[in-house]
This record gives C-alpha cells, structure tokens and sequence, in this order.
C-alpha cells in the first residue's frame, strides 16, 4: 500500500467568454420574435407568452456574471442559440481530446512528470461527445502515455469519483501515477432558450496528476488523506439524450434531451447532504471542521455554496476559505472544484488541511481531504 498525493493539476480555459450582458441581449431578441411570431395563439391563450431575462435576474439567482465558451458565435445567434462545433475527421483529435490535452500538459509540467511517469488516464466528465472508442485512449494516444485509460460519468461529481479512482489504483500499485482530466462542452447541452437555465453553464477543461508519494518531487503536493463518495436518485437534473432516441422518434428534440432540472429542489436536498457527508467524512478521519483551511466547492451557484459552509462552519465563510471561480467561469460541472483547487492552493501553508467536493445529478457527492505537503 502506498501514500499518494496530487502532485500538480491543469486548467484549459477556452478562448471566448460571453458576459450576461451579451447572453442577456440574444435571449431577449428570441424572446422577442417569438411572441411576435405567436402573437395570435398567445392572444387565445393557446401558447404562454415567453418573458424577458436581464444580467441582474442572472447574477442574482446564480452569482455568474460571465462564462466561457467554445464557440460564442453560435450561442449569440437568436436563430441557432447553440455552439457550431463542426464535425472533425477521424485522424483529427477531437474538441475533448483538444481540451483534455491543453490542462493535462499544465498538470503535467506542474508535477514534473512526463508521459512516461504516467501508467493511465482517466477521462472523467458530464457528457462524453462519443460512446467509443473511449476519450481517455484518444488523450493517452495525444501524450504519448503507455498504460490503459477509461472514460466515466457520474456527472458535476466526476472529479472526486476519479481521484478516488486514481488514488486506489495508485495506493494498490497497480500505477505509480494516474492523469485524471476533465473536460466539459456543458455549452453543448444548454438549452440557451430556456430563462430559467440559459446562464448556468460554461466550458473548460481541469487535470489532475496522482501519484505515488515517495515519487512525488513537484513543488505542488497534497496529500490524499481520505476520500468519500455518495450516491441518492434523482430526477431532479436530468438529461436524456442518447443513442437510443433514434428508436422512439416521438422524442427526438424535446426538452429533456438537454439538460433539465427542478432548481428548488435541488437546492433544498443536496446543500444538506452535502454539508452532512463533508462533516461526516472529516469526523470519520477525527478531524475538526474548524481546522480546514479551504473548501473548493463545485461551482454550481453561489447560494449553495454559501450555505453548505455555512452549515459546516456555523458561520459565513470568507473568500480565502471558500474560493469561488463561478462569477467568471460559470458552472463548468465536474472542472469548477478542480478549477478553484487549481486557482487557489500556492497560498495555503504547509501542513494546511482542505476539503474538495462536488455534488450535482444522481444525486451525487464526492469528498477529498487534503493536506498541503
């Protein structure tokens, strides 16, 4: 058995951001031509008129003010309102592999391991953009990296389940270090002309080298003291794309193909299990809430994150405490912890404990207990 750390992580930020301003102007002219188009049926009652968004209403009910994006051209389009990502030839890497690629050279060189410290890739995220031959054999072929590699999908909450993942298969020796990347288009599954979601997602992509410990040379270590997993049903985040709507025709391009969800009621069920199962895991390993450091929390709206620390803590946590990356980046699902991780852990001292965790559809919940080396 053997001690594993997190020796270095990667970001790839995509190149175009869309402030609410932006969003809110695209939105409000579909918006426009649709009750124009619908006047008579809205008139009758047959149709409900839609109604206008503004950058306030955004920023108040998530706390996003910006987003970035793969492509931003086709989003602002009030006749397409989706990304245009055109289609890439089998010899091409495709967007995930591109993406993946740009943050697992940064956690890369941040851990000072090349392709040939590396024994498997774990391609962990929310929507994969093909069913095979599987991501994380496409991004092992890019880098050059011998060894095995699996995609997996437990969706906001991918990153915690595949640093555990990798920190088992390191501890057991089956790897000496495992690169576990996520890359999220969330762009691509947004219904951009739903009021009540349009805002919430961004793209990015996050990396993560874990290693053994007595390898580890990089001047960015953690330990992996412990990690926790939960998972409870839902159907209150949802999407049901997939290969088989080609064989029920009646539900090709219905709402639930993109992504759905009963807002209220993910906020009132998961904000306590989260808190319960971070408290739960800290007392299992006899350590004291009030000891932590930082919490990087998934980055789904500021309100929730507020509330779980302040459920943990007994009071408001401050920035430094709990780092939030979402006002510029969005909900980027399972990247936004590793995001914030990423972003904000040069500063903590040696010896400094920390929590990451994500939560999202499933439900599911993940835990990770840090220790700064």
């Amino acid at each position: 058995m053997h001690n594993v750390v997190i020796s270095g992580t990667g970001l790839y930020t995509p190149a175009n951001s869309i402030s609410n301003e932006e969003l809110v102007q695209s939105f409000n002219t579909y918006v426009a031509q649709f009750n124009a188009d619908n006047a008579d049926a809205i008139a009758s009652g047959e149709i409900q008129a839609l109604t206008e968004s503004s950058a306030a209403f955004i920023e108040k009910a998530s706390g996003i003010k910006s987003r970035f994006v793969m492509d931003k051209d086709g989003i602002l389009d009030p006749q397409r309102m989706a990304p245009r990502l055109p289609e890439r030839s089998n010899d091409e890497w495709s967007v995930l592999c591109q993406m993946a690629i740009g943050a697992a050279e940064q956690a890369l060189q941040r851990a000072g391991k090349t392709a040939a410290d590396i024994d498997g890739v774990i391609v962990a995220c929310s929507n994969l953009q093909r069913a095979y031959p599987a991501i994380a054999i496409e991004v092992q072929e890019a880098l050059g990296i011998q060894g095995f590699g699996f995609d997996m999908n437990v969706a906001c909450s991918s990153a915690t389940f595949g640093i555990q993942q990798a920190a088992n298969t390191v501890q057991l020796g089956q790897a000496r270090a495992i690169l576990m990347v996520n890359p999220e288009v969330c762009t691509g599954h947004l219904n951009f002309r739903d009021r009540d979601s349009h805002f919430i997602f961004g793209d990015a992509a996050t990396a993560v080298v874990i290693e053994r410990a007595d390898t580890a040379t990089s001047k960015h270590q953690f330990d992996v003291v412990s990690t926790k997993l939960l998972t409870k049903f839902s159907n209150n985040i949802r999407n049901n794309f997939g290969f088989l709507n080609r064989a029920a025709e009646e539900g090709i391009g219905a709402r639930d193909k993109l992504f759905v969800q009963e807002g209220r009621k993910v906020f009132k069920d998961v904000c306590p299990m989260v808190a319960e199962l971070i408290g739960e895991h800290l007392e299992e390993n006899k350590l004291n809430v009030g000891d932590v450091k930082r919490f990087w929390l998934h980055q789904a709206n500021l309100s929730m994150n507020h509330l779980i620390v302040r459920k943990l803590l007994g009071r408001e946590a401050t920035e430094e405490e709990a780092p939030v990356i979402l006002d510029t980046y969005a909900n980027t699902s399972s990247a936004g912890s590793v995001i914030a991780f990423h972003k904000y852990q040069d500063d903590l001292a040696a010896g400094s404990l920390a929590v990451l965790s994500s939560f999202g559809a499933g439900y599911s919940i993940g835990s990770v207990i840090l220790r700064k080396r």
